[in-house]
């Protein structure tokens, strides 16, 4: 089944983000995915700064992945992001990770975000409208 994406972003392995089996550290594996995700936000018009001085906080609430292979230096690879909204309040990336050129599945990541406002979840009018023009409802 393929899934629908919104955004990608792609990436170069830096040396030092591997471990001494000479593959990316798993902890790595989630700066990639949360650049990814502020990039797309980016795009979508969406001010991080701008958001906190309106007492705005977008959060990651829960982080699911699965590694399915690993990556090493100097491989290039893209992260593809969907969106779906799940109930009022949380928003839920999709994020795969691919090497480039041969598109081999290195992971499969389900983020799920939330908004707060003075420490309540909130759906900012922003957000909402920034994500409906992908068609996140």
């Amino acid at each position: 089944m393929d899934k629908e994406y919104h955004f990608e972003l792609e990436f170069l392995v830096r040396d030092y983000e591997c471990d001494l089996l000479g593959v990316v550290n798993n902890a790595v594996y989630q700066n990639y995915l949360e650049h990814a995700r502020h990039e797309f936000m980016h795009a979508a018009g969406l001010d991080f700064a701008k958001l906190h001085e309106e007492g705005i906080d977008p959060m990651v609430a829960r982080i699911e992945i699965d590694y399915k292979f690993p990556l090493r230096s100097r491989d290039k690879f893209v992260v593809r992001i969907g969106v779906q909204r799940e109930g009022r309040l949380r928003f839920v990336f999709y994020q795969d990770i691919f090497r480039l050129p041969d598109e081999k599945l290195i992971l499969n990541a389900k983020v799920t975000g939330v908004c707060l406002q003075s420490g309540r979840p909130v759906a900012p009018d922003q957000v909402v409208e920034a994500l409906e023009r992908y068609n996140v409802t």
